[in-house]
């Protein structure tokens, strides 16, 4: 049998020290993160009154990625990772630091949020990069499916730890909270890091110009294109029309409570999701199950068009969830198209494009509701996630 063939265990994967302290130092950044933002949006919408200023804090964390894939995606490829990581979270804990305490205006806040999130790719693609050198085979997958185990955690802690610390000690002293927990993750990853060599500097010196150049080839090759589009398209959809949750619900009259266990009935599915296909699922089939796996994500919103009680609701976006898993079949297929040198890039450009589409789906599908019922909008959503699916059974079936 070979490598890919041969089911991994997550326990093999964490026996890799650089996987296992890239594995907890970035799970910790992600809940910081999501603290930091709900903290910050209650703190701007606090003093403003404004909730479309605090719901861009939301939005200044996802959309100026971006910027960063296209000016500095190439940096984990030219740097030593320890020298990035540790950097960046000492970037992060700075930056909620003057957030809590410099008293800056909301505009100047969004703009240092902004600054922060441009450097979300080369982060992600230094922690892809570790993990597929690192790693091989299936416990590759295994370890992707563990960072995706583990961000749902976060997400889930960041929410709940974040209610909690608003609550109990203010929004400034959440985002205290937050800065620390990003210097624990550098002090992490400088004590147990190694400090492996930089990857190289292979073409193209010019950080700009080798990032615009390093995302033109990847996107110029058909292969690449392709796994890059099956793993961006279906996440947009799907969250454009998971965005319209709260005015489905309360329009159903659902209460005002119910938009947030629905999206936690998302993130549940998506746990389950993951662990099952990563530890009771061969490689060979998971690859077999990616269209299958859209088609469920994208069917599974299509009732929302006709109207759902709270109930079918709540099961229907479990399924949602748990359909997302169909990215594990095609992380070995990534790795093994991207050329070598330009792994930390690919896995960067890789996490920009979710981000980037997972923030031009609300505003697109929320665009629609002016035309269309709210139900109707996210029944559209799922129906272009199916003709996803459709399209990547069709190209399965070429190669």
């Amino acid at each position: 049998m070979t490598q890919l063939a041969e089911r991994a265990t997550y326990r093999q994967a964490l026996a890799s020290p650089v996987f296992r302290t890239v594995f907890w130092t970035r799970s910790l950044a992600v809940g910081a993160d999501t603290l930091r933002t709900m903290a910050l949006s209650v703190l701007v919408f606090t003093s403003t009154g404004s909730a479309l200023l605090g719901a861009m804090t939301f939005a200044v964390s996802f959309l100026p990625q971006v910027v960063g894939g296209v000016l500095v995606g190439a940096l984990p490829d030219l740097v030593r990772p320890k020298i990035l990581l540790v950097g960046g979270y000492l970037a992060e804990a700075a930056g909620a630091t003057v957030l809590a305490l410099a008293g800056l205006p909301v505009w100047a806040s969004l703009v240092l949020v902004a600054g922060i999130a441009c450097l979300a790719p080369v982060f992600n693609g230094t922690a892809g990069r570790l993990t597929a050198e690192s790693l091989r085979g299936d416990t590759f997958v295994l370890g992707r499916s563990l960072f995706q185990l583990a961000s749902s955690v976060a997400q889930l802690l960041g929410l709940a730890g974040g209610a909690l610390a608003v609550a109990a000690a203010g929004a400034e002293h959440a985002l205290l909270i937050t800065a620390g927990a990003h210097l624990v993750a550098a002090l992490g990853a400088g004590v147990f890091l190694p400090n492996l060599p930089a990857p190289g500097r292979v073409g193209e010196r010019a950080l700009v110009r080798r990032s615009w150049n390093g995302n033109r080839e990847l996107l110029a090759d058909p292969v690449v294109r392709r796994i890059l589009l099956a793993m961006w398209l279906p996440p947009a959809f799907a969250t454009g029309a998971e965005s319209l949750l709260v005015p489905y619900a309360l329009t159903r009259g659902f209460g005002e409570s119910t938009p947030g266990l629905l999206l936690g009935c998302v993130t549940v599915g998506m746990f389950v999701g993951n662990l099952v296909m990563a530890r009771l699922v061969s490689p060979a089939n998971r690859e077999r199950l990616v269209p299958v796996l859209v088609a469920a994500c994208g069917a599974s919103l299509v009732p929302f068009a006709f109207g759902v009680g709270v109930v079918a609701a709540g099961l229907l976006l479990a399924v949602t969830g748990f359909g997302f898993a169909y990215a594990l079949g095609l992380q070995q297929r990534f790795v093994d198209a991207v050329p070598a040198e330009r792994n930390g890039q690919a896995f960067g450009l890789m996490s920009t494009g979710l981000m980037t589409l997972q923030g031009v789906g609300p505003a697109v599908f929320g665009l629609l509701t002016e035309a269309v019922p709210v139900g109707v909008s996210m029944g559209l959503g799922g129906l272009a996630a199916v003709g996803v699916a459709v399209w990547i059974g069709g190209q399965t079936r070429r190669r």
